[in-house]
């Protein structure tokens, strides 16, 4: 018999956590049953759709960095400080939307790499990029649709905390979030992170 998600939070709730429990006598290997018990509580589960989605443009600024050493804190952190602080994405021409795009691109390895930030809007055409900003096409991909919710950006952190301990085959392509009109209260913000997999 397999036991789900849903099944193991029931079965835990009516035992009053997993001690004196009357069905375990009928579960197959209980000693492995328990320590994947322990192991559900104690590991993060994300929820997520899969979805494919189609190419796109950005313009955005951008920043070169790494997971390593708080590295890539520092780094983001002060590009949305420049975006947010110059009021740039009023400057960004044929913008298709006022979502704003995070993207995580130009992997070198993985995400324990050197990888590129970029900061902006999806936009209709790459024929005027302004003179700071970058434009870049993001490939058509498959992903791993992602919704955070709560406090940002701690909310988003804990999601890609997520992403880098789970067992998702990674395409390392272009990953990214979505901050829409969900993401406007900042202590009950709602964004979508799209992970690219293979």
């Amino acid at each position: 018999m397999y036991y789900g998600r849903d099944d193991v939070e029931e079965l835990s709730v009516q035992s009053g956590q997993y001690g004196s429990i009357r069905w375990l006598e009928n579960v197959p290997n209980k000693l492995h049953f328990i320590q994947g018990l322990e192991d559900f509580y104690q590991k993060p589960f994300m929820d997520y759709t899969t979805t494919e989605q189609k190419e796109f443009s950005v313009i955005g600024i951008s920043v070169r960095t790494s997971n390593q050493n708080g590295q890539s804190k520092k780094d983001i952190s002060e590009l949305w400080v420049k975006f947010m602080g110059g009021n740039l994405m009023e400057k960004i021409p044929d913008k298709a939307s006022n979502d704003l795009f995070c993207i995580y691109t130009e992997y070198e390895t993985d995400h324990t790499g050197p990888y590129t930030t970029i900061l902006g809007c999806k936009v209709a055409s790459l024929k005027n990029i302004p003179a700071g900003f970058i434009g870049k096409i993001i490939p058509a991909a498959r992903y791993n649709r992602i919704i955070s919710k709560g406090p940002l950006p701690g909310c988003v952190l804990n999601t890609w905390r997520e992403v880098w301990e789970s067992n998702i085959e990674r395409a390392y392509g272009a990953d990214f979030d979505v901050y829409g009109e969900k993401a406007q209260n900042p202590e009950h913000g709602e964004v979508e992170t799209f992970v690219s997999v293979k």
